[in-house]
């Protein structure tokens, strides 16, 4: 019984995790886990699952250039559906099941800061 309650409890807190807005904090957290992995924990496309031999170069966040192109619409897209929803590689996963929405926004604001950029508007 003990286990049980346990158990609840646990679940109970990880869907008020998952409800509650991704802070800073969260957010690197989240980056770290996901996206650092291609992208780099700077954000330059340089992850530990980029090598000789990886298909693709990932995005390069800091190449504010480029990123000023993308709405936040088209980065929180991407994230949610994956790289083939934008033509781009399949390499990159869909998160929509794994991440909130609250989440990705957080993971948009975060991609905002490496970039140094604010992104086609509209």
């Amino acid at each position: 019984m003990k286990k049980l309650m346990i158990i609840a409890a646990s679940l109970a807190l990880t869907s008020l995790f998952a409800m509650a807005p991704a802070n800073a904090s969260e957010t690197e957290k989240v980056y770290k886990f996901y996206c650092a992995q291609c992208h780099g924990l700077t954000g330059k496309g340089d992850g530990p699952n980029v090598t000789k031999d990886f298909p693709v170069s990932p995005r390069n966040f800091t190449a504010a250039k480029e990123m000023d192109k993308l709405s936040d619409a088209d980065m929180k897209n991407v994230i949610m559906d994956g790289g083939p929803s934008a033509s781009k590689s399949p390499m990159m996963p869909p998160w929509s099941k794994t991440l909130t929405a609250e989440q990705v926004d957080g993971l948009v604001k975060h991609i905002r800061v490496l970039c140094q950029c604010k992104g086609k508007q509209g």
